[in-house]
């Protein structure tokens, strides 16, 4: 019963307001690489659904830039680690080095793949120069007083580069080994972003006084400011085209702008957001310029995450990539697959085409904080959602869009759930369980326990399960009449030695799964009669905390995620066998779906959606 990857719908990278992120290409333009949460990822251009993800970094990552060669790719953390990986696979680490002690804010190749420049916030130093595969000292970054923010390295001999920092100066080094040479302070402000042309005959700085300023690639001197009163917010993008003529700008101006390098002139603007007015998630806050294609594609990254495909002369971007740089809390899925929705830690909402591995965010009012569960009703084209916000939304599939009814909660939701004839929603909140008809109240359930997960049985529409702090799951009955709640248990299930964690029915109603704080999973059979017996309590695989489980559709087998990072895929009829997949997202799992059969989707902290191949079920 091997479960095997199929698919990476990698998690959009990391932004902050106010600072640059860095996006990197491969020499061909095919690939496009960046870092996200614990994780670096490499997507395919042309097919963002094709990705590779490289795990190695233990902490927050913040850069990732590809040797010219296109073989290697180095990468920097918030704790000064730089790790140097294999691009192809990104699994084999060719080394870790120990640069700074403190963030790595940019990282420089020169041209031979050999040698790389990290820079950032340290303590003893901003910055160090080093061979990619020895780790052995090349040279020193010196000259400034505050934390460094980009380098770059010419590509030709002599070598040289160029480093920029929050004290407004531009530091250039002579190599190698690199050493200080000159230092020139034409910014006001911070210095934000600086790169060689490919052709080596020009340097360019950037910073957050919205000045574009050009040096002589070989000396370092200062030639001409460019652009003055053009961007109207700080830049914090650059980047060359391959004719070394032309270069592209990202600035919080919500603009991305094309310069011609001789002449200093605007040639090509491209203006995000509403027309008119200031729209902050629209800040441009990374570009880069792919080398080696026909097409003059430009890549800009704004401060939501989205990446835009832009192509001169066509106005508006030719696609959008859109996906999650947060923590993905929530995973709703309609059996068929057909609607599929993400939630993270901001409260951003996503719906996938796993086909088409492409997330769109939903429109409409979203949640302003986590969303915690989502619940599809019955027919499909309704998804209700509870998040910390302390609200109860609703989606329309079809039209890919918040319904705009949103009811407030009296207190934060654990859980949310449709019962089967689409007429009440159940809310499983702090306090106690609260019915509501679409975004009307009907009736509230006090509770003496804290509930912690809830489930509605997908057959028996009066069938509601609740998990609480207690190590107990209690079946209660919910009238269809009046929509009120029996005030005592029908049955309280005490099998489970931990807190309940998460509950799951079969789609046929006849199990019950529910996952505890440590790992087990005790699954429950429902008999006409109402008795409640254990048909197994052997899924005992998980080391941590169970987080999500869905059943197949046939009702023979489970799938569970939890926050040992590990995906299992479960059978009744053999529940001593499994098969995990280890590692499955880093930091944990926090939402399994099975779609179809033999396709699994979970979701996890380190914001990507992964698809599985489920064979040889038992």
């Amino acid at each position: 019963m091997p479960i095997e990857i199929d698919k990476i719908l990698a998690a959009a990278p990391a932004t902050t307001r106010g600072q640059a992120t860095q996006l990197s290409c491969d020499p061909k333009g095919e690939r496009i690489v960046y870092a996200s949460g614990k994780s670096i990822f490499v997507r395919t251009i042309d097919e963002p659904s094709k990705s590779l993800q490289y795990t190695g970094h233990t902490t927050t990552t913040t850069v990732a830039r590809f040797s010219p060669s296109g073989f290697w790719v180095a990468s920097g953390d918030v704790s000064g680690k730089v790790r140097v990986w294999d691009a192809v696979g990104a699994e084999n680490t060719k080394g870790e080095y120990s640069i700074i002690s403190g963030r790595i804010n940019d990282i420089a190749w020169d041209g031979d793949s050999q040698r790389v420049i990290a820079v950032g916030d340290g303590r003893e130093r901003f910055g160090h120069a080093f061979t990619a595969d020895s780790g052995n000292s090349v040279g020193e970054v010196t000259g400034h007083s505050k934390v460094v923010n980009a380098v770059s390295i010419r590509q030709q001999r002599p070598l040289r580069a160029a480093t920029v920092s929050d004290d407004g100066s531009m530091c250039f080094l002579h190599g190698a080994p690199f050493k200080f040479a000159d230092k020139a302070s034409e910014h006001k402000g911070f210095v934000t972003g600086t790169t060689f042309s490919p052709d080596g005959a020009t340097l360019v700085t950037v910073g957050a006084d919205r000045k574009i300023q050009l040096y002589d690639g070989k000396t370092g001197a200062p030639t001409k400011a460019i652009g003055e009163g053009v961007h109207t917010g700080g830049i914090y993008g650059i980047s060359w085209a391959s004719d070394s003529k032309h270069f592209v700008t990202s600035s919080a101006d919500q603009t991305v702008r094309v310069w011609d390098a001789e002449s200093g002139k605007n040639t090509e603007t491209w203006r995000f957001g509403p027309e008119g007015s200031v729209s902050i998630p629209d800040q441009q806050v990374g570009v880069v310029w792919p080398h080696g294609r026909t097409d003059g594609l430009i890549i800009s990254l704004n401060l939501n995450g989205d990446l835009n495909y832009l192509v001169p002369g066509n106005p508006k971007p030719i696609r959008v990539v859109q996906g999650h740089n947060k923590n993905i809390t929530a995973l709703g899925a309609s059996p068929d697959g057909k609607a599929l929705l993400t939630g993270s830690f901001e409260g951003r909402v996503l719906s996938w085409d796993l086909a088409a591995g492409t997330g769109t965010v939903v429109d409409g009012q979203s949640h302003s904080n986590q969303v915690t569960q989502f619940s599809l009703s019955p027919s499909g084209g309704t998804v209700y959602s509870v998040g910390w916000d302390d609200t109860l939304r609703s989606v329309d599939v079809s039209a890919n869009t918040f319904t705009g009814l949103s009811t407030k909660l009296s207190a934060q939701p654990k859980g949310v759930a449709t019962t089967s004839d689409g007429k009440f929603v159940v809310v499983a909140a702090h306090t106690g369980i609260q019915v509501y008809q679409g975004p009307d109240f009907i009736s509230e359930l006090p509770t003496t326990f804290t509930p912690t997960a809830i489930a509605a049985s997908p057959t028996d529409a009066s069938v509601i399960a609740v998990g609480g702090d207690g190590n107990t799951v209690r079946i209660h009955s919910l009238s269809s009449s009046d929509g009120t709640l029996s005030s005592q248990p029908v049955a309280v299930l005490t099998n489970s030695s931990a807190q309940i964690s998460t509950l799951s029915f079969s789609r046929d109603g006849k199990f019950l799964a529910a996952g505890n704080s440590t790992g087990k999973i005790v699954v429950y059979r429902t008999s006409g009669s109402g008795s409640w017996e254990v048909e197994t309590d052997r899924w005992s695989a998980h080391t941590a905390r169970v987080l999500s489980i869905a059943w197949n559709e046939a009702g023979t087998h489970a799938v569970s995620g939890g926050l040992d990072t590990n995906v299992c895929v479960w059978s009744l009829a053999k529940p001593g066998s499994r098969t995990s997949a280890p590692n499955a997202h880093k930091d944990g799992v926090n939402g399994v779906a099975w779609t179809e059969e033999g396709t699994v989707v979970s979701t996890g902290v380190d914001g990507a959606v992964k698809a599985w191949k489920v064979s040889g079920l038992p």
